[in-house]
């Protein structure tokens, strides 16, 4: 079994090999880009599967960083991930990215409940609250303004925050090495082995571009 890992949710973009039964990294590939991804994302795979002796028909499984994260980026890796998957005939999962950072801090080893905080934007914040453990608290939510006490009131009794967004909202609480806007590429590929997600990017804030309807043209009647 090999699991091909895809992430390009944020300045990185990065590919990974994994076998779950071994549970080793076969291959990895990263760079930062900030921009790019699409041009360099299949070479990366490609690079990966020269690296492991491996070529597409291997895999098993793919899994895909959904966000949230760069518009533009999720959506390169998600096509990717699923023009692979469909051209090899093999299942395709989501991998979120607040669980792939959420993995890294509790792997590092996590002593409390805590948030991961990403940068959404617009002075954004995107949240989600995990266990200890790792698991889940709550659904994701957007705080709008951090200044607003009730926007903030589900953050208020965790004592660790991370992600990038984590020093800026309360540095107090923010765990240093952690202020990521996406968690490594084999957290990724480990989360990938048991997911379920489906591979649709998770979009919390309504992309910029906007239909003006008062350029739309009008539709010709049909006799």
């Amino acid at each position: 079994m090999t699991i091909l890992a895809i992430d390009t949710s944020a300045h990185i973009c990065a590919a990974c090999l994994y076998d779950p039964q071994s549970q080793k990294i076969l291959a990895q590939k990263s760079e930062d880009l900030g921009r790019g991804h699409a041009e360099r994302l299949l070479s990366l795979i490609d690079e990966c599967f020269t690296q492991a002796g491996l070529t597409p028909n291997d895999l098993t499984k793919i899994a895909v960083s959904v966000g949230p994260g760069s518009f533009t980026g999720i959506r390169v890796g998600v096509a990717a991930a699923r023009g692979l998957a469909l051209a090899i005939d093999v299942p395709v999962v989501g991998v979120s990215t607040f669980k792939s950072i959420a993995y890294d801090y509790v792997e590092s080893g996590a002593l409390n409940d805590f948030s991961v905080l990403i940068k959404g934007g617009r002075s954004q914040i995107f949240a989600q609250k995990f266990v200890a453990s790792g698991a889940e608290n709550e659904a994701s939510f957007i705080i709008a303004d951090a200044n607003d006490l009730e926007e903030c009131a589900p953050l208020e009794h965790l004592q660790s925050l991370i992600g990038n967004a984590a020093a800026e909202f309360d540095a107090g609480r923010a765990v240093a090495g952690f202020d990521v806007a996406t968690g490594s590429i084999q957290a990724y590929a480990l989360l990938g082995s048991t997911s379920n997600l489906p591979p649709k990017p998770i979009y919390l804030r309504s992309a910029d571009a906007k239909i003006n309807a008062n350029f739309a043209l009008p539709h010709a009647a049909v006799s």
